[in-house]
């Protein structure tokens, strides 16, 4: 297995995944593009301590962007919506 920093990137704490952690236990991550569900569900509960229910993954597609005249297209990276057992919880902010 690979080291848990090469597969998760970071969390996405947006509006979208906040109200998620709150009505489904269910948390996001950028994860790496390679990392299959069973590397990313080992290296969370590895890393937060937490028991995990279920991972969905999602590709997400790099924007197309232009700077002057040249046009050019920022990377493709991976998303992992994972899912939390009741009573498990990630504080990313130890607030």
């Amino acid at each position: 297995m690979k080291p848990l920093h090469q597969i998760i990137k970071k969390p996405l704490i947006t509006e979208k995944t906040s109200l998620l952690k709150e009505a489904a236990q269910v948390v996001a991550f950028e994860v790496a593009l390679d990392a299959n569900k069973i590397e990313i569900k080992q290296a969370v509960e590895k890393a937060f301590d937490v028991k995990v229910v279920d991972v969905n993954t999602a590709l997400v597609a790099g924007k197309k962007k232009r700077v002057g005249r040249q046009f050019g297209k920022r990377s493709n990276w991976k998303k992992a919506y994972v899912t939390l057992a009741e009573g498990s919880d990630i504080d990313f902010f130890g607030v």
